[in-house]
């Protein structure tokens, strides 16, 4: 390709990325502005007075308390997902046991289910066991419903795993617990990083679950605890703005910090050795 056809692929790519960040953007001035300025004025029209008092605004307003809850539950929930679906893919793949594929399957077919359909049942089930208006209730969901899909992420990687590997670990005197913990494990780190963040993406912008299933301000998340900025006669929309601006945070940099590790990740389970 010539010196011109880079141009033009620059400009396409560079007018897309404007594009993308524009809203961006835009949400950042709208978080800074009174509902006089977001109603009367231009959309993309700097604010007239900066109003940085809306995020304190929404900080004391227990946007604190939601934001604590949603890192802590979408840790944990990632920790979970990825060491359950680890440890699971690890003994279809590289062990030998009769009913390997007929477990496989039953994990695939979680795919096909839609995500919400099964929120009465679960519902009926926390009630059962006192878990509604308790995290652990959204800790449990998301773990459980990330499994199918981060576990089909990691087949592909194990797949391509050598053997050779595992058979001098065994030589060496090596347990098969310490062996996946100390040898394939770390060799997973790529394409976890691709898990991490696919995960963290679902659990940090969740809405119904958390909606549904806790009703205490103590345990609500970000997406949930927004709603106490609308209220009935008036709503400060400044603040909602605000509390976009500091719920995308996360999702930003860890987009910033793991692009690398994520593209590795999906090239290197993409192809099956």
């Amino acid at each position: 390709m010539n010196r011109l056809g880079y141009l033009i692929l620059y400009i396409c790519l560079g007018l897309v990325a404007l594009f993308q960040i524009l809203p961006i953007i835009w949400l950042f001035l709208f978080s800074l502005k009174s509902n006089r300025e977001i109603f009367a004025g231009s959309p993309f029209a700097l604010p007239s007075e900066w109003r940085w008092e809306n995020y304190l605004t929404v900080w004391e307003g227990g946007i604190g308390t939601y934001f604590w809850n949603s890192v802590w539950i979408t840790v944990v929930s990632i920790i979970l997902t990825s060491l359950l679906a680890s440890m699971a893919t690890f003994a279809i793949t590289r062990m030998q046991w009769k009913l390997s594929k007929l477990v496989l399957g039953l994990f695939m077919v979680g795919l096909m289910i839609p995500i919400h359909s099964a929120i009465i049942p679960l519902f009926s089930m926390f009630l059962n066991v006192n878990l509604i208006d308790n995290p652990w209730s959204i800790v449990i969901t998301y773990t459980a419903y990330n499994l199918p899909i981060t576990m089909m992420i990691l087949l592909g990687f194990y797949y391509t795993l050598p053997r050779e590997i595992e058979e001098a670990a065994v030589i060496d005197g090596c347990s098969i617990h310490r062996m996946f913990f100390r040898i394939i494990l770390p060799m997973t780190t790529p394409v976890l990083s691709t898990i991490v963040i696919i995960n963290m993406i679902y659990n940090w912008n969740e809405f119904v679950f958390v909606n549904t299933f806790i009703s205490s301000d103590g345990y609500k998340t970000l997406t949930v605890g927004i709603q106490n900025f609308i209220g009935q006669y008036m709503t400060d929309w400044g603040a909602i703005g605000a509390t976009l601006i500091i719920s995308l945070l996360p999702i930003l940099l860890a987009f910033i910090f793991f692009s690398n590790k994520v593209v590795e990740g999906i090239s290197s389970s993409a192809v099956k050795g």
